[in-house]
């Protein structure tokens, strides 16, 4: 796993550990949210190092679901991952991959467990007998940066830096005290740097906008428990289109679903996650 000029790559990269399946990187503070990594890069860490154990023979490049659990936050520094090979067929193969981070005193804490399938995207784009087409909103230019005007507490996320944001403003009224209450959030998305999306990245990209629940005037945190990604097609050069949308938020658990289609309105990946939430104060 080579290292690279765009930021994504380089914070996604790997070396060989100590053992078969074994890998070793260091989890960098400039992709963090609230006082975690974001979890889209923990997924796209687990997954190149999936890659890496089940793409030996060239034949299954491309996560097509990854399912993943968050056992506890995970913090800039050392990270282990661990890959287990479950299944190797023709069309796929099937690993299981963990993150561990070690505390002060040496104890080793998970991080995040998921189970991943892969294959060749290429060989799955046809034939194509239905397909979700993409939300209208504004082009990018039109829409609302996501710059200074974000909640308190992610101020100071360094994973904002490390975007191009643009939230369609028919769904961005809770960034100025007046969210819609519709449950959906949506806009348009890209790497700061200028790296195009691929595979892994979109995988990242699942989780990278603001949580839903802010349409909804939950500005607080809403920690993902469970993830389901399902990758479809490799993107296109440019943008990216995500919509999320919630239809139930009940007891503290919300499900949100994501969907992202590329410059050419291909439909490119979707997921739910199962993430808590909290009620505000009074």
């Amino acid at each position: 796993m080579s290292t690279s000029d765009f930021e994504f790559d380089r914070a996604t990269t790997l070396a060989a550990g100590a053992g078969a399946g074994e890998w070793v990187g260091q989890l960098d503070d400039q992709w963090r949210i609230g006082n975690g990594i974001n979890g889209g890069l923990l997924m796209a860490i687990g997954a190149s190092a999936l890659r890496a154990d089940l793409d030996e023979d060239g034949a299954h490049p491309d996560p097509l679901a990854f399912t993943a659990y968050f056992q506890s936050p995970s913090e800039p520094g050392p990270v282990t991952v661990r890959t287990e090979v479950l299944r190797v067929g023709r069309s796929m193969s099937t690993g299981q991959v963990t993150l561990v981070q070690a505390d002060a005193e040496g104890m080793p804490h998970e991080r995040m467990r998921a189970l991943a399938t892969f294959g060749d995207l290429t060989d799955r784009e046809e034939p194509r007998l239905r397909s979700a087409p993409p939300p209208t909103m504004p082009p990018p230019e039109q829409c609302i940066g996501g710059g200074d005007e974000t909640p308190d507490f992610l101020a100071h996320s360094t994973l904002l830096q490390r975007m191009d944001m643009r939230l369609d403003p028919a769904s961005s009224g809770w960034l100025v005290g007046k969210p819609s209450h519709t449950g959906v959030l949506g806009g348009w998305l890209r790497l700061a740097d200028g790296r195009d999306p691929d595979v892994m990245s979109v995988l990242w990209a699942l989780d990278a906008l603001p949580p839903v629940a802010f349409d909804l005037g939950l500005m607080g945190w809403t920690p993902t428990l469970e993830f389901s990604a399902h990758l479809r097609r490799h993107p296109a050069p440019g943008w990216l289109q995500v919509q999320l949308t919630t239809e139930n938020v009940a007891g503290g658990l919300m499900e949100e679903d994501a969907r992202i289609w590329d410059s050419e309105g291909n439909l490119v990946a979707l997921s739910r996650q199962l993430c808590g939430w909290r009620a505000p104060r009074g």
